[in-house]
């Protein structure tokens, strides 16, 4: 399966850019004139193709828990049921957070650290000692690198943060983490912002974004010697499907593992604003600028470098503490379902919490990644909803997910089998859903 790309035309001002950018809905996906069409919730649109019934199966979802079916309680923070979307891979195609840290290294927007240990207690010693020569000491602390012009620089700084690793191959992290918590060339991008407004940030994000929308679909780029996606768009399926669900009385959130300030960058093209849009948060200083500190989350404290963030667990946790007001230890725990999200979509490993902890619906862009789809192909209570990539979507993985064996990341970073709920195992699962 393959949508056509949108020609999408882009403006100087922020406003008209989102605008121009974001999929029109179809006329299908609109009100009709009588109400709707005779039915009492909004529709999805019969325009924009989906795998199989899986347009067919989020209605009956919308139709059941939208408030639009009449007068309810449902689970939220206003009673009403909730949504919840990761960003990355799911409401666009490409990583909004590879494109504004590419935007930021071309135009010299990272600022020097006094030490690059500052910016994470899991950088090696090698890995300090690498940027140091790499990115030099002789620009001041608190100014700009030159990473437009310095190659070396540049490629140590996007090796860490694509591959967790240096330009030589040595690891780039090392130390004790929990890594359901936590990742630490993830947690590791917001750091690169220290030093800047949340609103600067947000204005880089939003260039990075313009450009990544306008450039043609398949586009590459050059940062330093890194070549990556010069290109993201909406995918007008999730577009369609978020809008209609606020539409239908639900309360849409965004939880991301990218940094607050890129990703809010791009929420509000679906109307989802900033309290709505979950990521990693920095603590600021007096004067409003970032700082080498991340918000905590169910009790565990603010840390230098990100011991906690939205990652697996660190979702749940995040999306329970704001949708539905769960604070404490309790708020890493799995809740009860009026306490849990009615849909949740994902294309990750990383997703595979809130995805699965929702009641309605377990939406999944199929990315190949074991976890969620050893979960998502078990299928365990019939309502796990799979669908290729709506633009370029992968080919068949032909070895299958090795669900039994090393599907499951354990919090120590050692992989194992993915059991279900009653701890049997889950056993080897092929790929049926696919785009070829």
């Amino acid at each position: 399966m393959r949508t056509r790309s949108l020609s999408l035309a882009v403006t100087l001002t922020a406003a008209a850019v989102l605008a121009a950018t974001v999929p029109a809905v179809p006329a299908a996906a609109r009100p009709a004139a009588d109400g709707n069409g005779g039915h009492r919730c909004p529709q999805l649109s019969a325009g924009l193709p989906w795998y199989g019934e899986n347009r067919e199966r989020l209605q009956s979802v919308i139709d059941t828990y939208g408030t639009c079916s009449g007068p309810r309680s449902g689970p939220g923070r206003g009673d009403r049921p909730v949504a919840v979307f990761d960003w990355d891979n799911t409401v666009t195609k490409n990583d909004i957070t590879d494109l504004a840290v590419a935007w930021a290294l071309k135009h010299d927007k990272i600022l020097r650290p006094e030490s690059w240990s500052d910016t994470s207690p899991w950088l090696t010693e090698e890995a300090v000692r690498t940027l140091t020569e790499a990115c030099g000491t002789e620009v001041p602390a608190g100014e700009p690198l030159p990473t437009s012009t310095d190659t070396d620089c540049t490629d140590e700084i996007f090796s860490i943060r694509s591959e967790a690793a240096l330009t030589n191959g040595h690891d780039a992290f090392a130390g004790d983490w929990n890594s359901r918590r936590t990742l630490p060339q993830y947690a590791w991008v917001p750091q690169l912002f220290a030093g800047h407004t949340e609103a600067e940030v947000t204005a880089y994000a939003r260039k990075s974004r313009a450009e990544a929308l306008a450039a043609p679909v398949g586009a590459t780029q050059r940062v330093g010697s890194h070549t990556l996606h010069a290109y993201a768009r909406y995918y007008p399926q999730i577009v369609d499907l978020i809008r209609t669900l606020r539409k239908a009385g639900f309360e849409v959130w965004v939880d991301s593992a990218g940094a607050t300030p890129v990703t809010v960058a791009w929420t509000g093209g679906v109307g989802v604003d900033r309290e709505h849009t979950i990521a990693i948060r920095n603590v600021l200083d007096r004067r409003g600028r970032i700082t080498y500190v991340q918000e905590g989350c169910g009790g565990e404290p603010d840390s230098a470098g990100g011991a906690v963030m939205p990652y697996i667990e660190g979702k749940r946790c995040r999306l329970n503490e704001e949708a539905f007001g769960v604070t404490g230890p309790d708020a890493w725990r799995k809740q009860p379902p009026e306490k849990r999200p009615v849909i949740g979509a994902g294309d990750s490993d990383t997703d595979v919490t809130i995805v699965g902890d929702a009641t309605g619906a377990h939406l999944v862009v199929n990315r190949n990644k074991p976890e969620l789809m050893c979960r998502a192909y078990d299928n365990a209570d019939g309502a796990w909803v799979v669908n290729p990539m709506f633009i370029d979507p992968l080919p068949r993985k032909d070895d299958g997910y090795p669900c039994s064996t090393t599907g499951y990341t354990r919090p120590d970073g050692t992989l194992g089998p993915v059991l279900r709920e009653d701890g049997s195992v889950i056993p080897d699962q092929a790929d049926l859903v696919h785009g070829r």
